[in-house]
């Protein structure tokens, strides 16, 4: 199984604690963080435009996967030193992080996104560059 993500969907994915857009969004979302969590092995593609993630977003909500994201995916990826086509494991792209990020870099990367308040993206990067593992999460805990 490979797992399609674009470059913010990587920081959103340390971030996800349940909360989402829809009950399907979370369904999908849980699915593939749970996959992530449980299995690190797990191959990553990284993709440009709307992924995986991107697919259960809600119709009845204005789409966001188009338009000024690009920029975020695009600061990601430099951030973490992947572009468009690279195959790694979910494990290998944590090793990424832990490395070259800090919480911190999350307020400088994201100011733009809603989730960023909640400081669940800074806490999974803390986890990991603490070498702790991401918390097990269910749909709307």
């Amino acid at each position: 199984m490979t797992i399609r993500l674009r470059g913010h969907h990587l920081l959103c994915l340390l971030g996800y604690r349940g909360m989402g857009y829809s009950d399907d969004f979370c369904t999908n979302m849980t699915f593939i963080y749970e996959t992530l969590r449980t299995k690190p092995q797990t191959e990553v593609e990284i993709i440009i435009g709307p992924d995986d993630v991107c697919k259960a977003y809600p119709p009845d909500k204005a789409y966001h996967c188009e338009g000024s994201v690009y920029g975020l995916d695009e600061a990601v990826l430099v951030k973490l030193g992947l572009e468009e086509g690279i195959r790694e494991s979910w494990h290998s792209l944590c090793s990424r992080v832990a490395e070259s990020m800090i919480p911190a870099d999350i307020q400088i990367l994201c100011t733009t996104c809603p989730w960023e308040k909640y400081g669940v993206c800074a806490e999974g990067v803390g986890l990991l560059a603490s070498g702790q593992p991401l918390p097990k999460v269910g749909v709307n805990t």
